[in-house]
């Protein structure tokens, strides 16, 4: 069996990783993948050494399609990825999440009669003005096989009329925090690079185009983070495209309080979320890894997929507003974590039920 995995940014090759190493271990007589990355986001820290730490091989093709808008990126994704497709005839294309390549890797499989397996199908946040939202929708609907990361996952899809090929495996995102954890607390030193301590710094991220290209939301948030940062050092890994959008605000003065740091390989940011004592963020991946490690977080969204997290009392939604990011974190009590706590996103198993069913489609 020829699997085609298509990504195209640095969260689905954490995930795809994950998948990736249950095939060589277990599979490798019987799966053969092919591995497309499609450049979507430029990440000067997926450099050889993130491969290496991932311990995955680099991707078989790079079509380096990044930039653009949504329809011109995902029309030259379309065009690229069917070429691939029609060369390497797969018998799968397995896709994550939610980004504009995995629409246009499910789309280019099924107008070839592809069928198509989706890694976090039926997460929803009800806002169609996100395009995730319309990605992971549309991929869901043109799906095979739909691989629900949680039960409220496949509740979605029932309500939706979508019961045929859907499986409950887990969160993959749980099998990589479970097998990366230890790895990056050992060979990281980015507490002592930044003169960090542990549970006495809080680590902020913010990407999401919501909050980013609205000049309100903004400003908002960088005040926010400059408030928690007047009584705890706040370190704050910062995208390009977001320091861009606060630079031409004239916002970067608002962050002065702030220790505001360039992007940082994949196992510098495990031990930083593992050592915080609190984490603001925008990010649905973030959210779900500070909930692992049994991290305080604070979500700066108006609606967020990982509902469990905020039933668990982990989380908390503030969204946009300078007022409720201050009150949240003076609010922030630990999180008491118990062994079962993480139960709602399985096992750390997911991938190796993700292949099961690829190579029984049938299977319960």
């Amino acid at each position: 069996m020829k699997v085609v995995t298509i990504v195209g940014a640095r969260p689905q090759f954490i995930k795809a990783a994950a998948v990736s190493r249950v095939i060589r271990a277990e599979y490798g007589d019987r799966i053969s993948e092919v591995l497309v990355h499609t450049g979507q986001h430029y990440d000067e820290n997926m450099s050889q050494v993130f491969f290496e730490e991932l311990d995955i091989p680099q991707p078989d093709y790079n079509l380096g399609i990044a930039g653009g808008h949504h329809g011109e990126m995902t029309g030259q994704m379309l065009a690229a990825i069917e070429r691939v497709l029609e060369g390497e005839r797969p018998d799968w294309v397995l896709v994550y999440g939610d980004t504009n390549s995995t629409l246009a890797g499910a789309l280019s499989a099924i107008k070839l009669h592809i069928p198509v397996a989706h890694v976090e199908a039926g997460l929803r946040s009800f806002n169609m003005r996100m395009p995730e939202e319309v990605n992971r929708i549309l991929t869901d609907r043109v799906s095979s096989l739909l691989f629900c990361p949680t039960p409220t996952a496949v509740k979605n899809l029932k309500a939706e009329g979508v019961v045929n090929g859907v499986h409950n495996v887990g969160d993959v995102m749980y099998d990589a925090a479970l097998y990366y954890r230890d790895r990056a607390k050992e060979t990281s030193d980015i507490l002592n690079r930044l003169s960090l301590r542990e549970r006495e710094f809080a680590l902020a991220t913010c990407h999401r185009a919501e909050n980013t290209d609205d000049p309100i939301r903004l400003r908002e948030i960088c005040l926010g983070l400059s408030d928690v940062g007047s009584s705890l050092p706040v370190v704050f890994p910062i995208h390009p495209r977001t320091r861009k959008l606060i630079e031409e605000n004239g916002l970067l003065q608002s962050l002065l309080q702030i220790q505001v740091i360039d992007p940082i390989p994949f196992f510098d940011m495990i031990a930083l979320e593992q050592a915080a004592k609190l984490i603001l963020t925008d990010s649905g991946g973030v959210q779900k890894e500070a909930f692992f490690y049994g991290v305080p977080c604070i979500t700066m969204r108006d609606e967020t997929e990982w509902v469990e997290t905020i039933e668990s009392g982990a989380n908390q939604l503030v969204g946009a507003n300078r007022d409720r990011i201050k009150m949240a974190a003076r609010q922030v009590i630990p999180v008491i974590r118990t062994g079962s706590a993480t139960q709602v996103y399985g096992t750390g198993k997911a991938a190796l039920s993700i292949l099961t069913h690829l190579v029984n489609p049938g299977a319960e």
